[in-house]
């Protein structure tokens, strides 16, 4: 089997010189999160899920959580300036972001959404995102990510309790 494919993920990455560690595991279609860390060996808490919303002014959003955390709705909303912000349907991944599901990195989508990362990936050297198709996870540098993406960092986590 020749060289992999690469992701638009990995283009831009590799296109702005940003070093990153490619880990792919077996998988034939969707699963969440927990599950492709416990294929990769990957930390949970330096595991990272993309996750698409759409604004109350129709604008799409990118919130990228760690896998084990719910993200908040309200936190979500303001830290984007929105009313209210809401996750999109699954059957509008694809078009919206040129991804499919459990494959939507917040790297080379169609076009890049403002983007929030959850603040507790500053605490890391390396965390690890969908490397936009089902099977790959990509190991980078946290403030990288968001340096390449113009992401910002923000408390977006539902408070459990």
């Amino acid at each position: 089997m020749g060289k992999e494919a690469k992701t638009n993920a990995m283009r831009m990455l590799e296109k702005k010189k940003i070093p990153y560690e490619a880990v792919t595991y077996e998988c034939d279609e969707f699963i969440d999160g927990l599950h492709s860390a416990e294929k990769t060996g990957a930390p949970v808490d330096a595991s990272f899920k993309t996750l698409v919303m759409q604004g109350k002014s129709r604008q799409y959003y990118v919130f990228v959580m760690p896998i084990a955390m719910e993200v908040d709705l309200k936190k979500a909303a303001k830290a984007v300036g929105e009313k209210s912000v809401e996750m999109i349907h699954v059957k509008d991944i694809t078009k919206i972001t040129g991804y499919v599901r459990g494959g939507c990195s917040p790297l080379g989508m169609k076009k890049q959404f403002p983007t929030v990362i959850h603040e507790t990936a500053k605490g890391f050297d390396e965390i690890y995102i969908s490397g936009g198709r089902i099977g790959l996870s990509l190991k980078m540098n946290p403030m990288q990510l968001a340096d390449v993406i113009g992401a910002k960092f923000a408390d977006i986590r539902l408070e459990q309790g």
